[in-house]
């Protein structure tokens, strides 16, 4: 017997992708999904070779999520073809060999579908965590067939997309099991004598309370670390021996019922800020009205005007 095809349903005003997506809280398990991508060999080695990763990670955080969200939310099915492809279209050079000496290429449909993976558990994580009405199991089916549809607009095989949810659950978890790697650009982001935004940003407090600038500086790298580590799945956490205390699993339980307590603030317009610059998205209480997002003070400008990277629709993080 052949493989079962995915099915795949309409995107659009109404939709549960368009629902999740357009939720600023859909982009917190953001960090530890890029993490995944760069774990598998072919991907993180693309990244390596043909960004300015190593530069500056956050630079591609900004420029990729305007490209990957603009795939979402979009006119017409059309549209989507067309915004879909234009991400594709940036990879066809993307290719070389990995650390274990194996080639690679950006287009190897099993390679460019376990970015696109690494969305939809970005979607479903988003979901579980800090949404406050978990989705049913009929919702689970009709959120995994509309991120089916998603995937589709880029024009690249279908081949390793899974049938249904369940399946599709299987496989991201077997891959994490026995694919993921601590590959060297993995080993980079994570270490903080490399990486300096592996450390949190500084912050300095005015004034008289200028002393516990470096406090309240620790506080916030431990809660970056926190945030990240607990998005990602138990599997990769022990694979790799992250560090997970019962300290951090009471402050991590903390923030996701603060975030799941949010929707009402949110759809006023709460965490609004962290939209990069350009990112289409729900304008805050709407369900079909789609804005852009305006300059971020976050986001670091480039002054030459540069277009993204190639291998910026792979793997922004």
């Amino acid at each position: 017997m052949g493989r079962s095809e995915a099915v795949g349903a309409p995107l659009g005003p109404g939709s549960l992708l368009w629902e999740t997506a357009g939720d600023p809280r859909s982009l917190i398990p953001g960090t530890a999904a890029g993490i995944m991508q760069l774990m598998l060999p072919g991907l993180g080695a693309g990244v390596q070779d043909h960004s300015n990763f190593f530069d500056d990670p956050f630079d591609r955080i900004f420029r990729s999520i305007p490209y990957i969200w603009g795939s979402i939310f979009t006119a017409d099915d059309a549209e989507g073809d067309e915004r879909g492809r234009q991400i594709r279209d940036f990879h066809p050079e993307i290719k070389g060999t990995d650390h274990h000496g194996n080639r690679y290429h950006a287009l190897d449909p099993e390679i460019f579908w376990w970015a696109h993976a690494t969305f939809t558990w970005e979607m479903f994580r988003a979901r579980q965590l800090y949404f406050a009405r978990p989705l049913s199991t009929a919702q689970r089916s009709q959120l995994y067939a509309e991120t089916v549809t998603w995937y589709r607009r880029y024009g690249v095989s279908d081949r390793p997309v899974p049938a249904t949810y369940d399946a599709f659950v299987a496989r991201f978890d077997d891959i994490c099991r026995h694919e993921l790697e601590l590959t060297p650009a993995v080993s980079w982001v994570l270490d903080p004598e490399d990486n300096p935004s592996a450390r949190g940003q500084q912050i300095t407090l005015p004034g008289p309370l200028a002393p516990l600038s470096s406090w309240v500086t620790h506080l916030g790298s431990e809660l970056l670390r926190v945030m990240v580590y607990g998005g990602m799945p138990d599997i990769v956490r022990r694979r790799f021996g992250f560090g997970w205390s019962n300290a951090d699993r009471l402050a991590f339980a903390g923030v996701c019922a603060a975030l799941r307590a949010s929707g009402p603030a949110v759809a006023r317009g709460f965490l609004a800020q962290a939209w990069p610059e350009g990112t289409p998205h729900l304008a805050p209480g709407s369900t079909d009205r789609v804005i852009v997002a305006g300059p971020n003070p976050r986001q670091h400008r480039r002054s030459d005007g540069a277009q993204p990277d190639q291998s910026d629709a792979v793997a922004r993080r």
